[in-house]
């Protein structure tokens, strides 16, 4: 039997001895057999849970469900080390550079105006930190993490788009349609209905069409992109 982690250490060095032996050869045969993949939906899946018990208030079960997602980290950190990628001291140490360097409002002499011009430094220092490599955002619509449900992912991609001068509100219908945010979300709990009547997943339609416009708004970003002469600038299309 092994013993347990010395109860002086610091409780992250506990649980990181806790995972090192779970993944040992006499550790447990189902965290051994996991890999990045394989976990992937259980992180998702603790979120979930973490948002429930933070809409409940439940300061015991947030408690416990940040300890489940931390766990995550953990688990993946033990895997990197495992494969010589990295390890739990490296994704922290990435994490404290990443955040000192962009909020050089509070670690440096910049100055700032307001919570506008924080989010706009912090846009301005990620796109140079990604600048030259393969993760490089070299779209106005790039960032956004596909796997997001296709509500969320909308209306990221739209908030994107017209940031980014790519997309208009249309003109306002003859027959205007919900204005308040109860009508809105009637109207989307009315649409929801109306696709699980007719057999439709609301999901894979709203992600088609946010995927459709997307490809769009990426050709007319690129079809007016400085030093772009050889077309002139096509109207935005939907397809």
């Amino acid at each position: 039997m092994r013993p347990p982690p010395n109860p002086q250490s610091p409780w992250i060095e506990q649980l990181r001895e806790v995972m090192a032996a779970l993944r040992a050869p006499d550790g447990c045969p189902w965290d051994r057999e996991q890999d990045h993949h394989s976990l992937r939906w259980h992180a998702v899946e603790e979120v979930y849970e973490l948002l429930d018990a933070i809409d409940a208030e439940d300061d015991q079960e947030m408690s416990e469900e940040l300890g489940d997602l931390l766990l995550q980290v953990v688990f993946h950190a033990q895997l990197g080390m495992e494969r010589g990628a990295f390890d739990f001291d490296v994704i922290c140490r990435q994490l404290v550079e990443k955040l000192i360097r962009r909020h050089p409002h509070v670690f440096g002499d910049t100055a700032v105006s307001g919570i506008g011009e924080v989010w706009a430094n912090w846009e301005k220092i990620k796109r140079a930190e990604k600048a030259g490599s393969k993760h490089e955002r070299k779209s106005s619509l790039d960032g956004i993490p596909r796997r997001l449900p296709a509500l969320m992912y909308a209306q990221k991609l739209t908030k994107k788009a017209r940031k980014a001068a790519l997309d208009a509100m249309p003109p306002a219908p003859v027959n205007p349609g919900p204005n308040s945010e109860a009508e809105v979300a009637a109207e989307l709990f009315r649409l929801a209905q109306l696709c699980e009547a007719r057999g439709w997943s609301a999901e894979s339609l709203l992600r088609s069409e946010a995927r459709k416009r997307e490809r769009g708004w990426r050709r007319s970003e690129a079809a007016n992109a400085p030093g772009n002469v050889t077309n002139p600038p096509p109207q935005p299309s939907l397809s």
